[in-house]
């Protein structure tokens, strides 16, 4: 008897350290609508620099390829206000694609409390854009085919162009902020 109190006495503890840990108790962010560039940047934003730092570490073997762009070059891109970045990951090799895969599995994986793509929403992630196919989330990350608009064909398409050599991920303002969840609970300063 006095055994089978102590574990629900540990049992009470875990639940109420678990559901008290802001990470929980945090409501997830709503999904982010589109919001493209709009101005120019003179630095990354601190949501970005965090996310993109966070995945190299945590992804040894990778690497990072550009955040800031300048906007001489015409078009519009998130890349040009700090909110984007490119993860390096190479489709063509089996442990790089298996960590890209593996990143994209848990950011669009549902949480215990039934938040659908939780840590996609917490991250501020807009879209993400890897291996032909574009992942947005004013879409519910609905799994798409995407094909550069530099492009006539896949064929005729770079590796690069097919983000097939890197992972872009386009983050809201919230996000490339620092402002939301995931960012918040690390301690990350804000950009706003």
């Amino acid at each position: 008897m006095l055994a089978s109190l102590a574990r629900l006495v540990a049992v009470a503890t875990v639940v109420l350290a678990i559901t008290s840990d802001p990470a929980y108790a945090a409501e997830v962010e709503d999904y982010a609508s589109y919001d493209p560039q709009t101005r120019c940047a003179s630095r990354t934003q601190p949501g970005t620099a965090y996310l993109l730092d966070w995945l190299v570490r945590k992804h040894p073997g990778t690497g990072k390829a550009s955040t800031l762009r300048s906007c001489s070059g015409g078009g519009t891109s998130e890349h040009k206000d700090g909110r984007a970045l490119d993860w390096s990951v190479d489709a063509d090799r089996a442990e790089q694609r298996a960590q890209a895969e593996a990143f994209l599995g848990s950011i669009f994986a549902t949480d215990a409390r039934g938040n659908t793509h939780a840590r996609a929403r917490r991250m501020g992630i807009m879209y993400v854009i890897w291996d032909d196919h574009m992942y947005a989330s004013y879409r519910r990350f609905e799994q798409r085919d995407y094909l550069s608009s530099s492009c006539s064909s896949v064929r005729t398409c770079s590796k690069t162009l097919r983000h097939r050599d890197h992972v872009h991920i386009s983050l809201s303002r919230a996000g490339a902020a620092a402002s939301t969840s995931f960012y918040t609970r690390r301690g990350v300063p804000t950009g706003r």
